[in-house]
């Protein structure tokens, strides 16, 4: 299908154009507060629409202190919409930590220390994974129809309940072009083009801390390089039946230039060197009903080891 074939066609769903890598894509941040909030969302949940202008603008200063992002959560299925009180998630990527409380109305988030986990009173460590799937229809009918279709099955085999609160929705966490696409919490892993039998086996592995190589796009506490060089050391181990957990993998050197350059990633003492091509990808749609356009990714073209040292 042409560029201009694309351009033209409305109805086309913009996760179909798989013209572009995943790896190198998450989206960043590394700070998260995750409320549940039930009710609508509006296409921005930032923009006044969904939890009103005044208490917004309040938002967006007090979570800029912190670099900090806010994404609305809620449970799929109507009865666990039914809620007395806020779920709440802090999230500390670069740590790993995650920590859970309630609250009764949305003005509470603006009391809440997001300089670490341990600050907030009321707030408990939580050792499960999150795992957030946007189905957030405001932002893209991707999402709308394809998220949503995934979180159904995933709530079958994860069904919500007291100590076991995994699986959620999420408003938009960025490149709807890759759904069904979501976000892996503590460690702020993004997947996309996922399958449910392949986030079965993610979301399987996560639950025992273990990477999961298909359909990642990057951690996104890491730049877009570093990103596309973790994942792909993490394949080259994998093929070699070599088990990698979430942060056992620390990006030690990065030196990239305009077309490309190299990053190095260690694990336990051995280093790896990935050599990196950028490269322009033409056709990009970048939501449903944008015309198509070019973009950029980072492609890793070879992998090299350094054994440990004795």
């Amino acid at each position: 299908m042409s560029e201009e074939t694309l351009t033209s066609a409305p109805d086309v769903f913009c996760s179909e154009v798989q013209v572009e890598s995943l790896p190198g894509t998450a989206k960043p941040g590394s700070t998260y507060v995750l409320f549940e909030w039930p009710h609508a969302w509006t296409h921005d949940v930032l923009d006044g629409g969904t939890l009103g202008e005044e208490l917004t603008e309040k938002l967006k200063a007090h979570l800029a202190a912190y670099d900090a992002s806010l994404l609305l959560i809620r449970h799929p299925t109507r009865e666990g919409r039914q809620i007395e009180d806020h779920h709440v998630y802090l999230v500390f990527a670069e740590e790993g930590a995650t920590e859970v409380m309630h609250i009764d109305a949305p003005e509470e988030l603006l009391g809440l220390d997001l300089s670490g986990p341990g600050k907030n009173e009321g707030a408990v460590a939580r050792t499960k994974p999150l795992l957030l799937v946007c189905t957030h229809a405001k932002r893209d009918r991707c999402c709308a129809v394809k998220g949503r279709s995934l979180v159904n099955k995933l709530v079958e085999k994860y069904p919500f309940g007291q100590g076991n609160d995994v699986v959620w929705e999420t408003s938009h966490i960025k490149g709807h072009r890759f759904a069904p696409t979501m976000l892996l919490l503590p460690w702020a892993y993004s997947f996309g083009r996922m399958t449910f039998e392949a986030t079965d086996a993610m979301l399987d592995a996560a639950l025992r801390g273990e990477y999961f190589v298909p359909g990642n796009r990057g951690r996104g506490t890491l730049s877009a390089p570093a990103q596309a060089a973790e994942v792909a050391v993490a394949a080259e181990l994998s093929r070699a039946g070599e088990q990698v957990r979430y942060g056992e993998l620390e990006v030690a050197d990065v030196a990239v230039t305009g077309d490309g350059g190299y990053v190095r990633v260690d694990k336990q003492g051995a280093s790896y060197t990935v050599e990196l091509a950028r490269k322009e990808v033409t056709g990009v749609v970048p939501s449903c009903g944008k015309p198509a356009k070019a973009d950029e990714s980072w492609v890793p073209t070879a992998v090299t080891a350094r054994p440990p040292r004795d």
